[in-house]
């Protein structure tokens, strides 16, 4: 990697330390959330997939000021933070937040999908067994959701490895702190001259994500040739 410079390769680092926190931390969340809306009915339920799904449709520099707003030292959960010692703008930890709000409604929506095919006559085979709701959670829908989740941690990754208006606004554009892949890109694309470390970093992006997508497919194939021997 001697082409990339010391910042760019910090660049590279934080990107990837930022998307595999933000998928590892959603991906069981997501999970849940999608059983919930797949398995379960309860009140205000479709109010709580327009709230799941609406950093989808807002711009991302307006989810970024919403966290703001939430999450800044004089924002909404500010003094509670404070008084726990934990600082989220400007620092590594607001960029993993803004990833995770950013990118949960793909991971979400991708399990959902998975499990919205599930036969549910083997979850009720598997209660006339005798599983009960956790035995048929681990040993049926996990597994029979394993492509779709691996498929939404791929979506996820890929996402907060590209994210940018939220970030930048919760996080900041401060080099080796925060200063991801998109930022470094912008930050380039602004100054004279910067137009082959753009393309570089860019190139980069391209081989991370292309990568992640190989062995997201890498990884389905396995799992359907497990179920199927």
């Amino acid at each position: 990697m001697t082409f990339l410079s010391p910042q760019d390769i910090q660049a590279v680092l934080l990107s990837v330390r930022v998307a595999v926190t933000a998928t590892l931390i959603s991906a069981p969340l997501g999970f849940a959330v999608a059983y919930v809306f797949v398995y379960l009915r309860f009140p205000g339920k479709s109010v709580l997939e327009g709230v799941i799904n609406l950093p989808l449709v807002l711009p991302p520099v307006v989810v970024g000021y919403l966290l703001l707003i939430i999450l800044g030292r004089q924002g909404i959960l500010g003094p509670l933070l404070e008084r726990l010692g934990i600082q989220v703008v400007f620092t590594l930890k607001g960029a993993v937040v803004a990833s995770v709000v950013v990118g949960f409604p793909l991971l979400v929506r991708s399990i959902r999908i998975g499990m919205e095919t599930i036969d549910r006559d083997y979850i009720r085979a598997a209660r006339t067994l005798g599983a009960g709701w956790f035995d048929s959670l681990f040993t049926v829908v996990l597994p029979l959701s394993g492509r779709a989740l691996v498929a939404g941690m791929s979506l996820m990754f890929a996402r907060s490895l590209g994210e940018f208006g939220a970030t930048i606004v919760l996080a900041g554009n401060i080099p080796g702190v925060t200063q991801t892949i998109p930022l470094s890109i912008y930050d380039y694309t602004n100054t004279p001259g910067g137009d082959r470390n753009a393309m570089v970093l860019c190139l980069v992006s391209v081989v991370l994500s292309f990568g992640v997508l190989m062995v997201s497919e890498a990884s389905a194939r396995s799992l359907k040739k497990g179920r199927n021997p």
